[in-house]
């Protein structure tokens, strides 16, 4: 039995106050001891002023994990919208980085939330992992298989961007006697343009009975990893080839952190090359397959990993006929920052509490990840 689907209520949570661009490496540290050469160029394309992370600014311990931002975000929902955790059907939670690697996440927060049994289901992936997770629900909704369902998208990276994270590299280099031991630009990158979130939705069958609720049209996924080589990874080094090599295929387990497997890495050149370009190809797809006519969209909600993509974004969407006004977009990145799986949730979640949401507004969203290029694209009617 088919059935519509609706976001009745929404939730976010962001770790501890605010954190400046002058402020970041005294929370993350300074690696080796030395102000990175990296951090001002990349804040200045980014266009990111404010961040939070779950890090203690004075003696840089971790406040909170994965699974707590989750719940705190949970808890939020449920105040917002005042449903009842223990009618709870479906909980789907996306992240890039769990607490471990088993249980899977989704477990985890069923477990600390402590509500009764129910479905549960994680999503893997980085910044689309979040939509993987809504579109399962969403699907579990429409299809007759849930009332209603509780979808979550969080990161907690905040603690493998500290400096300590990067010091055995440092000391293996030292130990090589390199007198100038550095990370490189695709692991200094990414520390300048990550942190700390998590966002959450509420679906359920039948709309609020007050104010308003976001009918789903529909979600659309899709993946040029068949194309591309990856781009962003952590677990693993990209060799010359452009292929990648895990840290379970290594005999020592000390030379994984000395090459700096665990670390996150970008392929940035990769990265400035094809996100907008691909993105631009899976939304001319999206559009013939959905009707798409921009004039119809009152609000466009781009996760954009930086304000370095806003302008390319916009002369591609104008080539095949997607031109949205920048009035009509609504982005939060400059003040809540990029928070990868949570982003989009953090900002359909400002936007839906905003009261600036009316009857019959259409809402189109853009997630792209970079990971191996993957995209997802959303549509939601206000009702």
């Amino acid at each position: 039995m088919n059935t519509k689907a609706y976001i009745n209520g929404m939730g976010a949570f962001l770790p501890n106050e605010p954190i400046n661009n002058a402020e970041i490496e005294n929370v993350l540290g300074l690696i080796n001891d030395k102000p990175s050469r990296a951090k001002k160029l990349v804040l200045r394309n980014n266009g990111i002023k404010t961040r939070h992370y779950a890090i203690d600014p004075i003696n840089r311990n971790i406040t909170h994990t994965n699974v707590e931002l989750t719940v705190e975000s949970i808890k939020t929902l449920v105040k917002n919208s005042s449903f009842d955790l223990s009618q709870l059907d479906c909980l789907a939670c996306g992240t890039s980085g769990p607490d471990q690697m088993i249980p899977n996440h989704a477990l985890m927060v069923h477990g600390a939330l402590g509500n009764p049994p129910c479905e549960v289901i994680a999503t893997s992936g980085v910044c689309c992992s979040g939509v993987a997770a809504f579109k399962y629900a969403y699907m579990n909704v429409s299809l007759g298989f849930a009332r209603n369902a509780v979808v979550t998208g969080s990161e907690q990276v905040s603690s493998i961007l500290r400096s300590q994270h990067f010091q055995p590299e440092i000391d293996a280099k030292l130990a090589q006697l390199d007198d100038k031991p550095i990370v490189g630009f695709e692991r200094d990158f990414l520390r300048w343009m990550l942190s700390d979130a998590s966002g959450a939705a509420l679906i359920e069958n039948k709309p609020n009975d007050e104010g308003i609720s976001l009918q789903i049209d529909w979600v659309d996924y899709i993946s040029f990893a068949n194309e591309l080589e990856t781009c962003m990874y952590g677990g693993c080094i990209k060799l010359e080839d452009g292929n990648v090599q895990g840290w379970k295929n290594i005999n020592n387990l000390k030379e994984a952190f000395d090459e700096g497997y665990f670390d996150l890495n970008q392929d940035v050149k990769l990265l400035a090359d094809n996100i907008v370009l691909m993105g631009q190809r899976g939304l001319e797809k999206t559009k013939k397959k959905y009707g798409l006519d921009p004039d119809t969209i009152d609000w466009f909600l781009p996760h954009m990993s930086s304000g370095y993509f806003k302008k390319d974004l916009s002369l591609q969407m104008e080539e095949i006929g997607m031109f949205i006004p920048e009035e009509r977009w609504f982005t939060n990145l400059e003040y809540k920052g990029n928070t990868g799986a949570a982003s989009i949730w953090i900002m359909l979640e400002e936007l839906f509490n905003s009261g600036r949401l009316e009857k019959g507004q259409k809402i189109l969203c853009i997630i792209p990840e970079s990971a191996r290029f993957s995209y997802a694209y959303m549509h939601f009617t206000v009702i």
